[in-house]
């Protein structure tokens, strides 16, 4: 990964929230094919000149091996204030550790597994918008209905300051669609789905399975309990 012609990137990783959909487990912290997901989105880290995560301190060993200067670790103010509360957080971070700021913002949510392909992806997407001059202020993946994937998105960065700056005190609880309404966004499709999340414990038995080539179990092909 390089990051786009002539321009710089941030990495903003959001590693917060509750897990309720896992049991209320710390979802950077689950392991899927034997690594976590945070260390996995992590694999991103080379494209970017910084990189914040915004989670709990319980999260920060589940960040791996990367050198304590690898990393600026942030919190949104109250906690689990949800996504966009967490950029928010995360943009101050870097406005205070950066020299000065990136062109573009790497927005990747801590639940993808193939986080580093969809970086992958989407830098190439800001390099060619640069390279051809085109005006987009974002680029998010799209799966194969449609759906937006806001949180695999790399954002210029005075758009996306400008968008936080406009919520003002509703970052809190304040929706990505919200955020990002009003902004000139291109939507890439996903077709290796690089962009695919892990809500659920079936989700990390799948991804698993998807990671090491190993058949996944259906529900009736389980043994019987004796």
């Amino acid at each position: 990964m390089s990051a786009p012609a002539g321009a710089t990137v941030d990495l903003l990783v959001l590693a917060g929230g509750r897990g309720r959909r896992l049991g209320g487990a710390l979802k950077p912290a689950v392991e899927v094919a034997g690594r976590t997901l945070l260390s996995r989105v992590l694999d991103a880290r080379p494209v970017a000149r910084n990189a914040v995560v915004v989670g709990p301190p319980a999260a920060r060993p589940a960040a791996g091996d990367l050198p304590d200067d690898a990393l600026v670790w942030a919190l949104e103010d109250p906690p689990f204030g949800g996504p966009v509360a967490g950029i928010a957080a995360g943009l101050t971070a870097l406005a205070a550790n950066a020299d000065a700021p990136a062109d573009w913002v790497l927005v990747l949510a801590c639940d993808l597994p193939w986080g580093a392909d969809a970086a992958r992806l989407l830098v190439a997407a800001a390099s060619a918008a640069e390279t051809i001059g085109e005006q987009t202020e974002g680029v998010h993946l799209t799966d194969d209905t449609g759906h937006a994937q806001w949180l695999a998105g790399i954002y210029r960065a005075p758009a996306l300051r400008a968008a936080v700056d406009r919520l003002g005190t509703h970052v809190n609880g304040a929706s990505m669609r919200e955020l990002l309404a009003g902004l000139n966004l291109t939507g890439l499709l996903d077709e290796s789905e690089a962009g695919a999340d892990v809500d659920t414990w079936e989700d990390v038995e799948s991804s698993t399975a998807r990671l090491t080539g190993a058949p996944t179990i259906q529900p009736d092909q389980r043994s019987d309990p004796e």
